[in-house]
């Protein structure tokens, strides 16, 4: 590959923010592994861990809209948290399948190419906390100028305490405008190792941030990595546009090495360098880091939701559907939601995949599928499920349209709670307004559609022999989902 084919400019830069929001790794949440990883959830303030990630560039200058990568599964989720911060102009890429960020960091940096000049790209995980904003934008800056010098930068956290969850950096002594030459990235290391590396000074943990020109990584994984650097870009070459998201070519992407940037580059590379960055930051990697960062009461808990707390300290209680209430209880994590209430000790917390692996032994989906589930039209929330019925709530954004179907084995029977609908129902065209309802009968041709400007609430109850969400044959969707 070389830069006459990609095309690179060289002009004013900006910074291009690439955000990480695959949805690999342990998930908060106490159970459902695919519906809701952390970052799509408001565990700290009242945004989404992905939209904090975004508004936290806020005052930054020479901004570009951001590329987020994902998960195909997690497109519709990703759109609607970017237009709630009113961010509109996003590139989000759809990762067909997992492949470590290495590959991830590649493709956007790719895209980032294919669209604009040569940017400067600021790599985060929409995971992470950081609350000291000036802080961090000061080491953005820093990092930088490192970058526009054609260097690759990532940022190493000071560190608070001898962790044992992290990897850390081993800078050199001599600051550079800031910066230090990594000597060496370490694995996340035993207590002993850690008290040492706390001692010595010159060790900072891994945060896994990193900033870098979209041609100096290409050029760099090209030297490095140079089998990934050929899948990736048959990828973006073989991508396909699907409504606001591009698709990228899973044949190809899947038949890249599954390498992390540390191991495919930046261990590789004597190119690096680490900004030290002491921001408060925190990568959220289990329940008790909730309860570390957030605002405590008299008794040392941190509370969200409807929640009632009786003699109870340094506890953590997200009450995320019914009231909950505690009496007599100290050092728990109590999260409550409509799938699931996980309950445990601090120290214990981060051990819920042992409870997710259990469940894949047992076959349960609870932890594949999440009650609410997001749609291009809106999203559905599963009520409640018995033998041959399901009930479901339908939201349906304004302008939205369900796509015209048919099922083989069930009936429905929507009643609108709130707005307008139009509904197809057969050979009928309906206008239902709030407490009209209309049945459909297994195998009939039916669409609903929100023509107004105002949110359309629907309660659907299904019934019939099979409920799968497999049982839909389109024959028209504006979204792109009818088979051929």
């Amino acid at each position: 590959m070389t830069n006459s084919k990609l095309n690179i400019k060289h002009s004013s830069f900006k910074i291009t923010p690439v955000i990480l929001s695959g949805g690999s790794g342990t998930r908060l949440w106490p159970l459902s592994r695919k519906q809701y990883p952390k970052q799509y959830l408001p565990l700290v303030g009242d945004n989404t861990m992905l939209q904090e990630t975004i508004l936290r560039l806020n005052g930054l200058d020479n901004l570009a809209d951001p590329i987020i990568v994902c998960n195909a599964d997690h497109r519709f989720l990703v759109a609607e948290q970017c237009q709630q911060i009113d961010i509109k102009n996003p590139t989000i890429l759809l990762e067909p399948v997992g492949r470590n960020t290495a590959p991830a960091i590649a493709a956007a940096a790719l895209q980032s190419l294919n669209q604009t000049d040569d940017s400067v790209l600021l790599v985060l995980s929409a995971d992470h906390v950081i609350q000291d904003i000036e802080a961090f934008h000061a080491a953005i800056n820093i990092a930088s100028q490192q970058a526009q010098a054609d260097k690759l930068a990532t940022f190493g956290i000071v560190p608070t305490d001898a962790n044992t969850g992290y990897g850390y950096i081993k800078s050199s002594e001599e600051n550079i405008g800031g910066t230090y030459k990594v000597e060496e990235f370490v694995e996340k290391p035993d207590l002993k190792t850690a008290e040492s590396y706390l001692e010595q000074g010159n060790y900072l943990w891994n945060s896994g941030m990193f900033m870098f020109k979209a041609s100096t990584l290409i050029d760099e994984l090209s030297t490095h990595s140079p089998d990934i650097i050929k899948s990736v870009n048959d990828a973006i070459n073989n991508a396909k546009q699907d409504l606001d998201f591009i698709r990228l070519d899973k044949q190809a992407f899947e038949s890249s090495p599954s390498d992390s940037i540390d191991y495919a580059l930046m261990e590789k590379s004597d190119n690096v360098v680490v900004v030290s960055l002491d921001a408060q930051w925190n990568d959220i990697g289990a329940w008790s880091a909730l309860h570390d960062i957030g605002t405590k009461d008299a008794n040392g808990n941190v509370i969200k939701g409807d929640v009632i707390a009786q003699d109870t300290t340094n506890t953590y209680i997200n009450a995320n559907h019914h009231m909950v209430t505690t009496i007599g209880v100290d050092n728990l994590i109590v999260v409550d939601t409509p799938d699931a209430t996980l309950i445990a000790t601090k120290e214990k917390a981060q051990q819920v995949k042992k409870i997710v692996e259990q469940l894949e032994i047992q076959n349960s989906t609870l932890n594949i599928h999440h009650s609410k589930v997001h749609r291009p039209w809106g999203w559905y929330d599963s009520i409640e499920m018995g033998e041959h019925f399901q009930v479901k709530r339908l939201h349906v954004n304004p302008g939205a349209k369900l796509s015209l179907q048919m099922h083989h084995k069930r009936a429905e029977h929507w009643v609108v709670v709130s707005g307008t609908a139009t509904a197809i129902n057969g050979e009928e065209v309906l206008t239902l307004k709030e407490g009209d309802s209309t049945y459909i009968p297994i195998g009939i041709t039916h669409a609903l559609e929100n023509k107004t400007n105002e949110p359309l609430e629907i309660i659907e109850v299904q019934s019939g022999t099979y409920l799968g969400e497999d049982d839909i044959v389109r024959f028209e969707d504006i979204y792109g989902r009818v088979e051929d």
